[in-house]
């Protein structure tokens, strides 16, 4: 077979007819282009044949065909050149070779070179060394070197695999638009959306339109800004949500960094733990996904749900996470619980020698731990978790984790309420042995609030400086002129324990220095003050209280007609209030008291008052829309 090379500097007829003397008919002669760019030159071929009629001008070429075009190569098996329109159709192993850096395979293509528009058909696909897009049938654009496909197409970039119904790539800025059923599969994340812009350089994913982001932990909701499919960065507008097994959160604007599993939520932030019924509102906040954590600032407020009723916390600063598993053991309290058992039975009351309730050590442990952290007076140590992040990278997120507390310090140091406990198995049987508790292995969370804490719910309203609260035992501990208020009872300690069960109060203890005050009248208050006391609640009321150690008391007595009569001032070893429908019903008292009665007129004025009596009715939460607006 013969093998002709043809080497052109054009497509003029006597360089055809040079190149294979079997076409000798005569053809009209060509004008010259005006665009030399635009003319498309022969360098190869084993064999040519013209095919030339008044409305035709073609010439067929055959076996290893390659032609150029200003910068550009185009190979193939065969192919056709129509002069006058100076297009070129191609068939079998096309490939175009555009200044070697943008190439594009076909099994056919037509090629309009006035234009530079190239239409791939069967197994189309464009490379440009990093990334493959491959489509039924791909146009391309070699002026503005834009790829077009409507027909389904897919892009691979590295491990990430893009699909979509339509797409346009711009090879220029790398740029690729995808439409219609667009999907991101990557072994770190999957992605799906009706629109999306991305870049194979960075390697960024601009969102346009609702998207979903799932990388295996967590799961994004999404309708606005951008995402780094190689880091796993994020910063997203237009309230996204971002939820995973236990927790989900959204906020006006969120960043978020896969590897360190921390987000930065800003402007009108809701987070809940869905398993634990746990929620925070704020205008800041800190989500980190891995330690199961939440930072909030900016006016928070965190909400326990209950059956019936819901505990609002609201503080400067609050703070929740997870104490691990296996770490915590439930506490047997066997001794505690006898002592501080709910009363079903009202008998005669005799005189009780009552174990201590205080962990002095573990107070001191923990309080130093907060003081450190959260000294009213200096809150520089707070500037950090206050700031709001640079949205312009990914430091501003990856530092906001050396502002998370060490849980671990946390529960080493959370105090033990119970104090020393008896072992009431081994006093009432020497024989028997407790058997070990079983290890508890669900997850428990702790929260952390500091100053200016307020508390409400229907059925008890509190303040304090920092309240600590954790799931292990249910207890609120409130530090720093702690005041509750509970059936217009204000009660004061220097430390105020509330025992709960299902998110209601079951018990309190107001530990050193403890006053319960109620209002009788104007400037006259019942007072009751001692060591601790102990209260306990029924049906979310208050049922009884137990005062303990150098009990005192003033009360104001009324007659029938509720006009006062006297004052009384008491004072007793141990003394027992009870209540009935939240109203006072009787006081008794373990031993027989010192009593002192006045004439309600006669009452010197410096008796009115028992020490370190304070009314603090100004600083009670008057309702949640307090806490929620503040």
């Amino acid at each position: 077979m013969l093998r002709t090379f043809i080497l052109l500097a054009g497509l003029g007829v006597t360089g055809l007819l040079a190149a294979n003397s079997r076409h000798a008919a005569t053809l009209p002669a060509q004008p010259p282009q005006q665009d030399t760019t635009k003319r498309i030159h022969l360098l190869q071929a084993k064999s040519v044949e013209n095919i030339a009629t008044d409305s035709v001008d073609e010439r067929r070429f055959t076996g290893d065909v390659i032609f150029r075009q200003g910068t550009s190569l185009l190979y193939c098996d065969s192919a056709v050149i129509k002069a006058q329109q100076n297009i070129v159709e191609a068939w079998g192993h096309v490939h175009i070779n555009q200044d070697d850096s943008i190439h594009t395979y076909s099994d056919q293509l037509v090629y309009v070179g006035d234009t530079r528009i190239a239409t791939l058909t069967g197994n189309a696909r464009l490379t440009d060394s990093k990334i493959v897009l491959t489509s039924p049938q791909l146009v391309y654009d070699m002026n503005t070197k834009i790829g077009t496909y409507d027909k389904g197409g897919k892009l691979v970039n590295g491990e990430s695999v893009l699909t979509s119904q339509e797409g346009f790539y711009y090879a220029e800025t790398k740029d690729v638009y995808f439409k219609k059923n667009v999907e991101i599969v990557d072994p770190g994340f999957t992605l799906g959306t009706d629109t999306l812009l991305y870049n194979s350089n960075t390697k960024i994913a601009t969102i346009l339109a609702p998207t979903t982001i799932n990388d295996g932990k967590a799961t994004m909701y999404v309708t606005s800004g951008f995402y780094n499919t190689d880091n796993g960065y994020g910063s997203f507008g237009q309230r996204p949500v971002i939820e995973d097994s236990t927790n989900t959160f959204t906020a006006n604007e969120i960043q978020t960094d896969k590897s360190t599993g921390i987000s930065i939520a800003t402007g009108n932030m809701i987070w809940r733990d869905t398993a634990q019924k746990v929620a925070v509102l704020a205008n800041y906040g800190i989500v980190n996904q891995h330690l199961k954590t939440v930072l909030a600032t900016q006016k928070p407020v965190m909400l326990l749900e209950g059956k019936t009723d819901t505990l609002f916390i609201a503080a400067d600063t609050l703070f929740s996470g997870i104490i691990k598993k296996d770490t915590v053991a439930p506490k047997q309290d066997s001794a505690a619980t006898a002592t501080m058992r709910p009363i079903t039975e009202r008998p005669a009351v005799t005189a009780v020698q009552r174990p201590a309730i205080r962990d002095t050590a573990g107070h001191a442990a923990f309080k130093k731990l907060l003081d450190g952290a959260t000294d009213a007076k200096d809150t520089s140590n707070m500037v950090a978790a206050k700031t709001q992040p640079d949205t312009s990278g990914l430091a501003a997120i990856r530092s906001a984790a050396a502002i998370v507390p060490d849980t671990a310090a946390l529960a080493a140091a959370m105090p033990d309420t119970t104090g020393p406990r008896a072992d009431t198995a081994r006093i009432i049987s020497p024989q028997v042995t407790a058997a070990p508790p079983p290890r508890d292995t669900t997850e428990k969370r702790f929260i952390i609030a500091y100053h200016d804490v307020k508390i409400y719910s229907d059925s008890l309203q509190g303040v304090a400086d920092s309240v600590y609260y954790s799931s292990v035992d249910s207890i609120f501990r409130l530090f720093r002129n702690p005041v509750l208020w509970a059936n217009d009872n204000q009660m004061l300690g220097d430390t105020i324990f509330l025992f709960t069960k299902n998110q209601k109060a079951d018990r309190l203890l107001l530990d050193q220095n403890a006053l319960i005050i109620s209002e009788a009248g104007p400037d006259m208050y019942n007072q009751i003050k001692g060591n601790t006391v102990m209260g306990y609640f029924g049906e979310e009321k208050l049922d009884s209280m137990h005062v303990n150690g150098n009990a005192e008391n003033i009360y104001y007595v009324q007659d029938d007609d509720s006009a006062f009569v006297s004052v009384n001032r008491l004072l007793s070893a141990n003394t027992r209030i009870y209540f009935q429908n939240g109203e006072l019903e009787r006081v008794v008292f373990v031993k027989e008291p010192e009593a002192t009665m006045f004439p309600f007129t006669q009452m010197p004025e410096d008796q009115k008052r028992l020490q370190g009596f304070r009314w603090e009715i100004h600083r009670k939460p008057k309702s949640k829309y307090e806490l929620l607006g503040q």
